[in-house]
């Protein structure tokens, strides 16, 4: 689930610098090399568009961003070493141990003497 939050991630970054870039600043930015941005976009132009999509962008950013930190705390709580253990008992077959048995009789005669 992380790895696709985290592609997301990568591409809301993307598309957030295209639509900041395009908008039009005191620099012009890089909407000076499309001139038919007013005919597209009706007669206001592109600006409030694109903040609105800027804005979209944004808040999805900030939403992935928090559900990227949920899970990954999530994840820290786990361990791989615990799904080890967890394997190998498993996996591991039980086997009795057998014990050397202790006579009593030489201990009890050493004692009365």
């Amino acid at each position: 689930m992380t790895d696709l939050l985290l592609i997301v991630q990568i591409v809301l970054v993307a598309f957030i610098v295209i639509a900041v870039l395009l908008q039009k600043s005191s620099s012009i930015g890089l909407g000076a090399y499309s001139g038919t941005n007013e005919s597209v976009f009706g007669a206001k132009g592109p600006n409030a568009f694109l903040s609105k999509v800027t804005f979209t962008l944004g808040f999805a950013f900030v939403l992935n961003t928090i559900a990227l930190g949920y899970f990954y705390g999530k994840a820290k709580n786990s361990s791989v070493i615990d799904d080890m253990i967890d394997k190998t008992d498993i996996a591991a077959p039980s086997v009795k141990v057998a014990t050397p048995a202790v006579t009593t009789s030489t201990t009890e005669s050493n004692k009365t003497k």
